[in-house]
């Protein structure tokens, strides 16, 4: 069998518990599953104007021991996959937009705090900014294969991903609170933005989104070349993305031009 990797994008609002979501993608023969942006809040909003809401905002934040990672590291471990937790991580002076990849044993391998936070609004004008882009292997059905990750806007920078790419990365998951679809400034850019940025960095991309009303769903991967291999509706559900790493390997041996430079 030609090797691939299923990847489960959970579209659903903050709230729904992981071990159900983890429990539906396993079902669904995916082997990772990914939660959309700051699932610990939802990625509330407060009024910059009224210092007492930023204070309380900032109080949601959550340390990377708590009982809400627990419960992702519990269904990873419990349903043999990994998982991309995200949450806004305690930090001093300032939380952290942050997303955790957990293994099937429920340990942590990979953490990743946004680069390019919105600091010209709110909630992020609140939060630090990240520092750095790293992958790393994980092990599947077919072997290892090499994971990013980006948050959200990290996505609109063609240098995350191509530091990502120079790291070996294959599929770079991603996930996101915004309107990708149906953005009433850029329309459906944001789609078009990362199938070229999956064909200049020879890299499979899933961003996974929250439904309507919070944004407008279309969850959605691509593969090396920049195709669409799968794209949700607006509703509450599971998109199931397969990527074929043969042709992504293949793609970047041969292709190697693009994301050597």
């Amino acid at each position: 069998m030609a090797p691939q990797l299923r990847v489960a994008l959970a579209q659903y609002l903050s709230g729904r518990e992981p071990a159900d979501i983890a429990a539906e993608a396993k079902a669904a023969a995916a082997e990772v599953v990914i939660f959309p942006e700051m699932y610990s809040n939802g990625y509330t909003r407060f009024d910059p104007a009224d210092r007492t809401a930023r204070d309380r905002w900032c109080g949601e934040a959550l340390s990377l021991d708590s009982e809400f990672v627990g419960k992702f590291r519990k269904a990873a471990k419990i349903h043999r996959i990994h998982v991309v937790a995200t949450l806004l991580e305690a930090a001093e002076p300032k939380p952290f937009n942050a997303a955790l990849l957990i293994d099937p044993n429920g340990r942590p391998v990979l953490h990743h705090r946004k680069v390019y936070i919105c600091d010209f609004d709110s909630p992020e004008l609140a939060c630090g900014r990240g520092t750095r882009f790293a992958a790393c292997d994980i092990e599947t059905q077919t072997g290892k294969v090499r994971i990013g990750l980006m948050i959200c806007m990290d996505r609109e920078y063609p240098e995350a991903a191509r530091l990502l790419s120079r790291q070996g990365a294959e599929i770079v998951l991603v996930p996101n609170c915004c309107n990708l679809a149906a953005d009433p400034v850029c329309g459906d850019v944001r789609i078009a933005q990362m199938r070229g940025r999956a064909f200049e960095t020879v890299m499979g991309i899933a961003v996974a989104n929250y439904p309507t009303p919070r944004c407008d769903g279309h969850s959605f991967a691509v593969d090396a070349s920049g195709a669409i291999i799968g794209m949700a509706d607006n509703a509450p559900g599971l998109l199931i993305a397969t990527f074929d790493l043969a042709a992504i390997r293949q793609a970047r041996e041969e292709d190697r031009f693009r994301w050597q430079i």
